[in-house]
C-alpha cells in the first residue's frame, strides 16, 4: 500500500510540475498602455472669426500714488482670482488680425500712508477690449496692442492698523471710483497660447468728486488724489478644448480651430 501511495504522490507531482512548466512557455507577454499628449494652437484660415477663451492670469499691479502733490508710499499688488474673459478673433491675412471681447478683471491698490496704517482698495471690472495683432499668426508668437473700457462693478476696501485688520467693505457701482475706467494695452504672445501685456489706465483710480459725511460733516477724501495704477500679467488665450484618441498624424493641422489637445494611446508590450 505504501508502495501505491508514494507513487500516486510522485505521479502527481510530476503533472503539477509539468502544467507549471506550460503555463510558463505558454504565458502571453506583457502590455502596457501609456498616454501621450500633443498641444495644438493653430488658428483657422484667414478670413474666418472664431472665439478664444482667455483673459488675465497672474497679474501684478503698480501705482504712482500722490496725496496734495506728495508721494504715498504704496506696494505691488499681486492677485491670480479672479480673472477671466472671451475673445472673438477675425484674421485678415497669417500675420495680421484684430479682435475683442469681454474680460473680467481684479484690480486694485495696496498703499501705506504712514507707518501705522495700511489700506488695500480693489474693484471688480467688465472690460471690453478692442485690438489688433501682428505676427505670426499660425504659430503663436505675435505682437498685439489696443484699448480697452472697464465697467467698475464692485469695489472693496480693507483698513489695517499696525498689522491688523480693523475694518473691511465693499460697494456695488460704488462713487469711490469712476465708473468707466480706460486704458491702453499692449503685449506678445507665446506659443502655446501664453503671452505678457502690460495695461496703463488712463484716469485716475479714485473718483475726486466722491463725497461721503463723517461725523455730520460732508468730506472729499480722494480731492487731492492721485492714482494712475499700471498692470503687467501673464495672460493667456485658448480656444475650445477637443480630446482626440489616437490617429492624431492622420488628421490634417493646417486649419485646426483654437487650441486642441491630442491624446495619443499607445501600448508596449513586453518581451
Amino acid at each position: 500500500m505504501k508502495v501505491i501511495r508514494y507513487t500516486m504522490l510522485l505521479l502527481l507531482l510530476a503533472m503539477t510540475t509539468g502544467l507549471r512548466a506550460q503555463d510558463s512557455t505558454e504565458a502571453e507577454p506583457k502590455k502596457k498602455i501609456s498616454y501621450h499628449f500633443h498641444f495644438y494652437s493653430a488658428p483657422p484660415k484667414p478670413g474666418k472669426g472664431y472665439v478664444t477663451t482667455g483673459g488675465n492670469g497672474a497679474l501684478l499691479s503698480f501705482a504712482n500714488m500722490k496725496n496734495n502733490g506728495e508721494h504715498v508710499r504704496n506696494i505691488p499688488r499681486f492677485t491670480l482670482f479672479f480673472n477671466i474673459g472671451q475673445n472673438y478673433n477675425y484674421d485678415f491675412s497669417r500675420s495680421f488680425g484684430v479682435f475683442s471681447g469681454v474680460n473680467i478683471k481684479n484690480i486694485g491698490l495696496i498703499s501705506k500712508p504712514n507707518d501705522s496704517v495700511k489700506l488695500k482698495q480693489r474693484v471688480y471690472t467688465l472690460g471690453v477690449p478692442l485690438g489688433f495683432k501682428v505676427g505670426d499668426l499660425r504659430n503663436g508668437f505675435f505682437f498685439f496692442a489696443g484699448g480697452e473700457y472697464d465697467l467698475a462693478f464692485n469695489y472693496k476696501e480693507k483698513y489695517f492698523l499696525r498689522g491688523d485688520k480693523k475694518s473691511k467693505f465693499n460697494e456695488w457701482f460704488s462713487d469711490r471710483t469712476d465708473l468707466l475706467m480706460p486704458s491702453v494695452f499692449a503685449g506678445v504672445r507665446f506659443n502655446p497660447g501664453f503671452g505678457v501685456k502690460v495695461q496703463y489706465y488712463l484716469n485716475d483710480f479714485f473718483n475726486k468728486d466722491y463725497t461721503e459725511t463723517v461725523n455730520g460733516v460732508k468730506e472729499q477724501p480722494y480731492k487731492d488724489m492721485k492714482a494712475n495704477m499700471l498692470f503687467v500679467t501673464l495672460s493667456y488665450n485658448f480656444g475650445g478644448f477637443k480630446c482626440d484618441f489616437g490617429n492624431h498624424h492622420r488628421r490634417d493641422n493646417k486649419d485646426r480651430k483654437g487650441t486642441r489637445v491630442i491624446i495619443e494611446k499607445r501600448t508596449v508590450t513586453d518581451k
